[in-house]
Parts: C-alpha cells; sequence; structure tokens
C-alpha cells in the first residue's frame, strides 16, 4: 500500500516565523543592494570636483552601475532556474560586498566607472530572483505585501548609502564616504545568508528551451511589456531627479553645502513608507487603481519640486518620493503574478528595463537640466510619468490581479 503523496507546498503563511525570517532576510538583501548602488549618488558634487569633471560626466558613475546591473538580470535569472533562488542571491550579494570595498579606492575616473560596472554586474543577482524568491515562498494572498516590504527595504539602502557617504565626502572626502557604506552593505549581506529560510517552492529547471526563447515568450505578453515601460519611465524620471538635486540646492539661490544638501535624501523615508502602504492597497483596491493613484502623486509632488524654496522643495520631495515606490512595489510585485511561466525570465526583464531607464535617463535628463535648469528637468520627467500612466490605462486595466482579491481569501 502506497502512501498518501505529499501536499504541494503553497507559501509561508503571514505571520509565521519562516514568513518573518524571509521577510527580514530580503529586507536586509535590498539594504545591502542599494546602499552600494546609490551611495556615489550622494557625493556627486564632490567626485566631481575632486576628479574634475564636468556634472552630467560625474552622474556616470551611478549610470555604469545600474547599466551592468541591468544587463546582468537575465543572465542570473537563467543561473537562478539551475542552481536555486538562494544560493544565486548569496553569490550575488557576496560578490557585490567585495566590488563595494573596492570602488572607493578607484585612482581614475575611468577605472571607477569599470568597477562600478563590475559591482552593477554582480549586484544583478537580487533584483532579478528576489521577487521571484517570494512568489515561491509565501502564500498569493500575501505576495504583494511581502514584495511590498522587501522595496521598503531598496528605499531603506538607498536612502543610508546617500545620507551616510554624503556628509562624509564633504568632512573628510567622497572615498571614505563609500567605503563606510560599504561595510555597512556587508553586515546587511551577513544578515541576509543568516536569516533566509532555504528554499521550499522551488525546482531546479528542467525546460530545455533555450533562455531566449523564454525570453521571447515574455516580450510578447502586451500587460508585461506594459509593466516593463512603468519601470523604464518611472526610474528613470526618478533617478535623474535625484542625480541632479544635490547640484540645484549647491548653486544660487540656496548655495546649501553638500553636508545639508544630502539630507534631502531623507526624503526615501516617504518611499519606505509608501511601498508597504501601496502593497496594503492592493488587497482593497486592486493594484490597477493603486498604480494610476502613485502616479497622480508622483505627479503632484514633482510639480510642487519647481516652488523656489526649500520647504516646498522638502515637501514636494516627499510626496514624489512617495507616489514613485508606491508605483514601483505594485509594478514589480504585478510580474510574477501576470507571468503564467518563466517568472525568473519575465521578472528579469522587468529589472532590465528598470535599470536601463535609469541608466538611460539618469544621464540624458541631465542636458535638459544643463540647458533649462529644474524646470527643464521636471517638464522632463513628468512626461516619461505621464507616457506611463498612458499605458497602464491602455494595457493593464483588466489584467489578473487588478482587481482586489475576495474577501474570503484575506483571513
Amino acid at each position: 500500500m502506497t502512501g498518501a503523496a505529499p501536499t504541494p507546498f503553497e507559501g509561508h503563511r503571514h505571520g509565521s516565523k519562516e514568513y518573518k525570517n524571509l521577510i527580514l532576510a530580503l529586507f536586509a538583501a535590498g539594504v545591502a543592494t542599494f546602499s552600494q548602488l546609490y551611495s556615489i549618488q550622494g557625493v556627486l558634487p564632490e567626485l566631481a570636483r575632486d576628479l574634475k569633471i564636468q556634472d552630467s560626466q560625474a552622474a556616470l558613475a551611478v549610470s555604469a552601475a545600474t547599466l551592468g546591473l541591468a544587463v546582468s538580470v537575465i543572465p542570473w535569472s537563467g543561473v537562478a532556474d539551475r542552481i536555486g533562488r538562494l544560493t544565486t542571491m548569496t553569490y550575488s550579494i557576496v560578490g557585490a560586498v567585495i566590488f563595494g570595498f573596492a570602488v572607493p579606492w578607484s585612482p581614475t575616473f575611468e577605472s571607477l566607472l569599470i568597477l562600478r560596472l563590475g559591482e552593477g554586474l554582480v549586484l544583478g543577482g537580487i533584483p532579478a530572483v528576489a521577487l521571484v524568491y517570494l512568489s515561491e515562498e509565501v502564500t498569493r494572498t500575501h505576495a504583494a505585501i511581502a514584495a511590498a516590504t522587501y522595496v521598503s527595504g531598496t528605499t531603506i539602502g538607498g536612502l543610508a548609502g546617500r545620507l551616510v557617504a554624503g556628509p562624509l565626502s564633504e568632512f573628510i572626502n567622497w572615498r571614505i564616504g563609500t567605503f563606510v557604506v560599504s561595510c555597512m552593505a556587508a553586515l546587511a549581506a551577513f544578515a541576509f545568508i543568516k536569516m533566509a529560510p532555504n528554499p521550499r517552492g522551488f525546482a531546479p529547471s528542467t525546460d530545455t528551451q533555450h533562455l531566449f526563447k523564454r525570453l521571447g515568450w515574455a516580450v510578447q505578453q502586451p500587460a508585461l511589456l506594459a509593466l516593463y515601460a512603468q519601470g523604464f519611465l518611472l526610474m528613470g524620471g526618478f533617478v535623474a531627479t535625484y542625480n541632479y538635486l544635490a547640484f540645484r540646492l549647491e548653486a544660487s539661490p540656496f548655495f546649501i553645502p553638500a553636508s545639508i544638501a544630502s539630507l534631502m535624501f531623507v526624503a526615501y523615508l516617504a518611499g519606505t513608507w509608501s511601498s508597504r502602504k501601496a502593497g496594503s492597497y492592493v488587497l482593497k483596491l486592486g493594484r490597477f487603481k493603486v498604480l494610476l493613484l502613485s502616479l497622480v502623486v508622483t505627479l503632484t509632488g514633482l510639480a510642487i519640486t519647481l516652488v523656489e524654496s526649500i520647504p516646498f522643495i522638502i515637501g514636494g520631495l516627499l510626496i514624489y518620493t512617495a507616489g514613485f515606490f508606491g508605483a514601483h512595489a505594485v509594478a514589480s510585485g504585478w510580474i510574477p503574478r501576470i507571468a503564467s511561466q518563466h517568472r525568473a525570465q519575465a521578472t528579469s526583464l522587468y529589472n532590465l528595463f528598470y535599470y536601463v531607464g535609469s541608466s538611460l535617463f539618469g544621464w540624458l535628463i541631465g542636458y535638459a537640466f544643463s540647458a533649462v535648469g529644474w524646470r527643464g528637468l521636471v517638464a522632463s520627467v513628468a512626461a516619461l510619468v505621464a507616457l506611463a500612466g498612458a499605458i497602464a490605462v491602455v494595457l493593464l486595466k483588466n489584467q489578473p490581479g487588478s482587481q482586489p482579491p475576495p474577501p474570503e481569501l484575506l483571513s
């Protein structure tokens, strides 16, 4: 007599020890990844002066890492299908820490760009896999909240990297500032490795299809393309806004020193709050409405930053950041819900578009800033947000997950 078939793993339930450890581990991974990725952004004025380069050239130090991340997420997703999500993320985060310790000691701008590119290449394994890992290990009902928690960790990482590196760059130098951030990232990486539970929902891929055929399937899905467009357009504008914010504040009429200007990155805390809040509102309103509301909030905050007043700039930045991260949490968490197959590749394509947008627009919009000033930047970013909203209205309204789940599934 044969025994009963094992019960399929449906995911760790909300509130369980494994669920909490998983969320904390991925929160730490978000901190480790994004503190390193964006610490340079907090020291761009000091870096430009030290290396005697132009503002738009300095922004390439950010773009090099995000470009490396963009081109690596798809290969990392293929690796994750073979060796597992957790193993892939562990390799990625350890490699990133090694590069992170090397970046601050770059002797020239060219060597800095090469190391930043390498740092981005190894970092790609975290965002390429994190949301797929979540979708396989937690119950479907709470996947949106879990994904939003991971995104909130990315905001804390982005804030910590900028907020620590910025003041240290003025009082000591930018190299010490970024080195201290690398130490912080190493501690967060250790926390991730210690806390992440062993995967139970992963099965090694037996699909013999070529990786690019899987990617071809994903780019033929209009709904997925619409979500990729959200990442491409919104992240491009967001990085450009923060890239050139310090340059604006150091110039007339504000003349704010770097140590004070870097405090503007505290606005990232609005994203920490909004990414979690967006996940909870998804259960009430559905992903589509929350996405559109987030875009409206984004445009509102961006418009407020046009006022030549520090309190208005701070308020506008808080609102803008909250809107962006709300939209990003919804869009990124929606990918595994819509993708009926090849979820790792589908999620990686979102990250590819997300970071290509960061690299491209984070650099290109600098020309609008140089030519017209902050108004030119705001107009450019607003156009990207409006286009993202139009695409969402046309292609995402009736997709799976667009409506809130039935009440009986929320218990």
